[in-house]
Parts: structure tokens; C-alpha cells; sequence
């Protein structure tokens, strides 16, 4: 009879307190998941933090945790943000 091993799996949570703390410096979580995400990139690339971290910290964590402090930002083109039209209505045939 062979033993099931007692080792259990459970996926760790994000700390919630970055996360919400950062939703208050970029509204938009579309936006705040794009942040999050090239930053990680450059975290796992070998860059440096801009913050303190904690060596139990992944670097999703570290990134909501500069967001947060304000030491990441973001910028939007003022073109492309109106470059974007919206499509002609449909015809509706009465011409």
C-alpha cells in the first residue's frame, strides 16, 4: 500500500494590501495588469527594485508595492488616446 504524500498545494494570495493600494494610484485594472506585468518582466530581467522588499516577495508583489508608493508611474499619449473613433453607424436603408 503506498502513502499519499501529506504535501499540499495551496496557491498563495496576493497581498491584498498592495493590490487595493495600488487601484487607488491607477483606476483603470486593465492599466494597473499592464504595469504590473512589464514590470515583473524587467524584475525578472535582473532590475532593481524601487523599493524595499521582502525576500519572500515574487515580483508581481514588488511591482503593486512601487505602484502603491508612488515610485511607478504611467503616462497616456494624448494622440493615441483620440486617435481611436468610434465605427460609422450602420446604414439603415431609408435613403
Amino acid at each position: 500500500m503506498e502513502l499519499v504524500s501529506p504535501t499540499v498545494r495551496i496557491p498563495l494570495r496576493m497581498k491584498s494590501k498592495y493590490l487595493e493600494s495600488a487601484l487607488q494610484r491607477v483606476p483603470n485594472p486593465e492599466l494597473l495588469v499592464n504595469l504590473v506585468s512589464r514590470r515583473t518582466r524587467q524584475l525578472a530581467q535582473g532590475h532593481r527594485p524601487l523599493t524595499q522588499t521582502d525576500a519572500r516577495m515574487d515580483f508581481a508583489e514588488i511591482a503593486l508595492k512601487e505602484i502603491s508608493e508612488g515610485k511607478l508611474g504611467y503616462e497616456i499619449d494624448a494622440d493615441a488616446a483620440t486617435a481611436v473613433e468610434p465605427p460609422p453607424a450602420p446604414p439603415t436603408g431609408t435613403e
